[in-house]
């Protein structure tokens, strides 16, 4: 059976940021290398050297902690010349620069990884050499890993209690990360819903432009049809909050199937509980693998590929191996 990280040095995967560090500002972005660390245990300990409030202190995204990663925080009043001096167990700091705003979740281009996937024979590297070619083409599921949802899946189940006014208490930063896993249950069983291939678009389906991000409702999907396969566009499914682009039809009815698979009522208004704002948005239904190598190795297959942000390396694994994916050092 494959197995993913035998150890952490078999996941790496390294942050491409949205933008440059200016050079010049109150908060000093620090670029580190963490290993068996979360990156809200960086962020807090971060908080306490600088001597300021946990949530002043930003980071663009989560990284695995089963992993060695490279990754930026923003933190205010802290200078430096004593981030780079830093000693932390786990944690390697790399770069200090300083810029005139704090780093917010999202704003980050892309994630580039490389990933040793162990205890796989000649017959299913090949097959997942295949399996590569064809997504690179067309495109692999942008479901969310199984990270979003807790080792043990119950995150979601979580955020539902805290919409149902149950979380009384509870950190904000941490109820909103478990309603963003609801979100995500709810985009994924829209997902799985989803009978047509994700390279096509249907009538009422809300479409992005790859290009520009922009939404748009398709009306002709005969017309459309072209865009999609020269991945111009994709159909997206539903990131649900606040006012955004509905779908109408079979797209409409697939939407409001999901929610009510995750115990949410279609049909009463969604009011969060006071400290969570849901925005909403719309996520591609795919994604397209970038800068793909896979190299066979004796009993193994490393793989170099980049993701958008948001995107998860997990599934492409799965695409690739099967979902029987093992985890971990074997007992071997």
């Amino acid at each position: 059976m494959p197995r993913l990280r035998a150890s952490p040095e078999d996941f790496r995967v390294e942050e491409i940021p949205l933008y440059a560090p200016s050079g010049a500002g109150e908060h000093t972005f620090v670029c580190v290398e963490k290993r068996g660390r979360t990156t809200e245990d960086v962020a807090a300990q971060l908080s306490q050297i600088a001597g300021v409030a946990r949530r002043d202190v930003g980071y663009a995204g989560r990284k695995d902690r089963d992993a060695v990663a490279r990754q930026w925080f923003s933190v205010p009043r802290l200078a430096p010349e004593r981030a780079l001096g830093l000693t932390l167990e786990g944690v390697r700091v790399l770069e200090a620069i300083p810029h005139r705003h704090k780093l917010r979740t999202g704003q980050l281009a892309g994630n580039r990884f490389e990933i040793l996937v162990r205890e796989v024979d000649g017959g299913a590297a090949a097959h997942s050499a295949k399996v590569l070619s064809r997504l690179c083409a067309g495109g692999m599921p942008n479901r969310f890993g199984p990270q979003r949802f807790g080792w043990e899946g119950g995150n979601a189940e979580q955020g539902l209690r805290i919409l149902r006014g149950e979380g009384a208490g509870m950190d904000r930063r941490k109820a909103r990360f478990l309603v963003s896993a609801l979100q995500a249950a709810v985009f994924n069983e829209a997902l799985r819903l989803r009978e047509a291939p994700l390279s096509s678009v249907e009538r009422g389906e809300i479409a992005v432009v790859h290009a520009s991000g922009g939404l748009f409702r398709v009306e002709d999907e005969g017309r459309e049809q072209p865009r999609a396969d020269a991945f111009e566009i994709s159909a997206t499914g539903p990131i649900f909050g606040g006012r955004t682009l509905d779908p109408d039809g079979r797209a409409r009815e697939r939407e409001r199937a999901a929610l009510a698979a995750v115990g949410i009522d279609p049909d009463t208004p969604i009011r969060p509980p006071r400290g969570i704002e849901l925005r909403g948005a719309r996520r591609a239904l795919r994604v397209r693998p970038e800068d793909v190598a896979l190299e066979p190795l004796p009993d193994a297959v490393r793989l170099r590929f980049t993701l958008p942000a948001g995107s998860f390396a997990t599934v492409l694994i799965e695409e690739l191996f099967g979902a029987a994916v093992a985890f971990g050092p074997s007992s071997r």
